[in-house]
């Protein structure tokens, strides 16, 4: 890259400098106060959308049997006990962890602030999308309560509702995708990524419970996720495309902090920026970074090890 070389040295010109600008500049690149700032800028955002966004309302008809299913008053998973489930539960569970086994500041601080940025990116992307598409739940007329006289067979808007609470009208329109599915698999699909990093899940002949203790958060989503068909607040449709939404957005946060699970360093987290020459990252550090370098080679450890067992045996016949 031509321009590579300039942009470096400028950066180098900046940290090195005197000053107020070159202390928020090192502070800055030997910090996380860039993700941060990403995630004061993700909460302002959603809560924008949850306070002053209404959904694009589209048309509907009455006679459509896909928006006829009835309104469940009480959930299988409520709004509550989603947050429980995939926030509660699981910080409790990222905090016991720090407390038992000591794993460092650093470590601690980036897996938490890790699951934390999952969450929130999570739910900010799926409300702008539900907002944006506007899709009619399955509950959508028995939410509606159209009008007397309203037509069967025609395209109608929402002004034909009788329904007076505004949420319960409105929300009929976000469908798609399911909030519920992608912040159970963002929160609890983080957490099955942490275990099964902490665990070697991918190491050559790992036990089968520890795969099993890292299944176990995304067989809870799934759960969570199956439960909002059921409610018939969602379709299959929504509820896959939520589920792989969420489970994207972990997996991304998760790969910011951690090298991949094939790797063999994959339960230490990459290193704090203020470590790593002194704030400045190499290019060819960062592309080390990207590849996911010292990967299990699986046949090679396998064929290894079946040596050293034949060399056990051999030893002990002498």
């Amino acid at each position: 890259m031509p321009h590579a070389a300039p942009s470096r040295r400028r950066s180098n010109e900046l940290l090195q400098s005197q000053g107020f600008i070159g202390a928020v500049a090192r502070f800055w690149q030997r910090s996380y106060a860039s993700d941060y700032v990403g995630l004061a800028m993700l909460v302002a955002g959603w809560t924008v959308i949850q306070f002053f966004g209404d959904p694009f309302h589209r048309m509907f008809s009455l006679d459509n049997l896909a928006i006829q299913y009835p309104h469940a008053e009480v959930e299988r998973v409520s709004v509550a006990w989603l947050f429980i489930y995939c926030a509660a539960i699981p910080l409790g569970i990222l905090v016991a962890w720090a407390l038992v086994f000591r794993p460092g500041s650093h470590k601690a601080h980036v897996t938490i602030l890790g699951w934390l940025i999952s969450l929130i990116l999570t739910v900010f992307i799926t409300d702008l999308i539900k907002n944006a598409v506007g899709r009619p739940r399955p509950d959508l007329i028995a939410r509606c309560k159209p009008a007397p006289g309203t037509p069967d067979h025609k395209l109608v808007t929402f002004e034909v509702c009788t329904e007076t609470n505004h949420h319960t009208l409105h929300d009929g329109w976000r469908s798609f995708p399911s909030g519920h599915s992608s912040f159970s698999f963002s929160g609890l699909g983080y957490l099955a990524l942490f275990l099964a990093g902490q665990c070697h899940v991918f190491r050559p002949r790992t036990d089968l419970a520890r795969v099993l203790l890292a299944l176990t958060p995304l067989l809870a989503a799934a759960l969570i996720a199956i439960s909002r068909c059921e409610d018939y607040r969602h379709d299959v449709y929504d509820v896959t495309t939520g589920s792989v939404l969420g489970l994207l957005v972990a997996y991304y946060t998760y790969r910011r902090y951690y090298p991949p699970l094939r790797s063999a360093k994959c339960a230490t987290p990459y290193p704090n920026p203020g470590d790593v020459g002194g704030g400045v990252k190499a290019k060819d550090d960062e592309e080390e970074r990207v590849r996911g370098v010292n990967e299990f080679e699986l046949e090679d450890i396998e064929e290894r090890e079946e040596e050293e067992e034949e060399h056990r045996l051999l030893s002990s016949r002498r």
